[in-house]
């Protein structure tokens, strides 16, 4: 996903052209982006202490004020951008990501949609199309995800094959969580993230089966310090290269306008030149 584009054409001189010109500065400008920051930051302040019944007791309807006056000013600044960019607004993953946020907001809270209320919190994720560094972050995610498609079907295979034999083994003994392979993917997968799986798991099933830390300790190397440690490098990687992405990008504009900058000081010189020898 990319940001949204300046519009290109727009006539900086008066009528509508004029208009669309001076609404795309305002909207794009460094200022509108910085408040629209802190509306977010502040709305996800307010809708955290609607949840406190003190809060609501003393502050219920200052909170809900707040909370409209947020929305509105997103709903206008998507109309904004609407107006701007037309159908280009659509082309934009995140002005797409910012639409769908809002517009769930504005969704009527009948009593069979009252779920919408809670999901009015997700309004804050929109610091991740305001906040240059933060897409830049899951835009990076995103990049590394079809890299990470092997590792998770590495993952996967070993934790198949790996239910399979803590079934076999310990199913008969320990039914609740080795009963079925469903049931010992869920214990396998507690494991993997080491919440309990000594004196949860793996020790009450080594008073059944001594040897069982033969099975547990290479399944724990395997995927907590090996296949999870893979996600992180990937993650890293696709990180590093978008940095330097960025930085090549960066390294083309200003070498197209240094080229730029020569080619206007090479017409000026001619033009002195052929004034020096009129």
């Amino acid at each position: 996903m990319t940001g949204a584009e300046p519009v290109s054409g727009q006539a900086p001189g008066g009528g509508s052209g004029g208009v669309m010109a001076a609404l795309q500065r305002f909207i794009e400008a460094d200022g509108t982006q910085r408040f629209i920051i802190t509306v977010i930051l502040v709305n996800a302040v307010v809708l955290g202490l609607e949840t406190s019944p003190t809060a609501r007791d003393h502050f219920g309807g200052l909170l809900v004020a707040l909370d409209t006056i947020a929305l509105g000013i997103f709903v206008i600044e998507i109309a904004i951008k609407l107006i701007v960019y037309r159908g280009r607004f659509f082309t934009s993953g995140w002005n797409v990501f910012d639409f769908v946020i809002v517009a769930v907001a504005l969704v009527p809270t009948v009593e069979w949609l009252s779920v919408l209320r809670a999901l009015r919190i997700l309004r804050a994720f929109r610091l991740l199309s305001v906040m240059p560094q933060m897409r830049q972050v899951v835009q990076a995610l995103l990049s590394a995800i079809p890299a990470m498609g092997s590792v998770i079907l590495l993952l996967s295979l070993v934790f198949y094959v790996s239910a399979v034999i803590a079934t076999k083994l310990f199913g008969a003994d320990y039914p609740d969580w080795f009963g079925s392979v469903g049931a010992s993917l869920f214990s396998l997968f507690q494991i993997m993230t080491l919440e309990s799986w000594s004196m949860g798991i793996v020790r009450p099933v080594m008073g059944e089966f001594p040897y069982a830390w033969v099975f547990f300790v290479p399944f724990i190397l395997m995927t907590s310090f090996i296949v999870l440690n893979l996600f992180i490098a990937i993650i890293v990687n696709a990180m590093h290269q978008s940095d330097v992405e960025e930085h090549n990008a960066h390294e083309d504009a200003v070498a197209r306008e240094l080229a730029a900058l020569r080619q206007d000081i090479a017409e000026m010189r001619r033009e002195q030149a052929a004034g020096k020898r009129d």
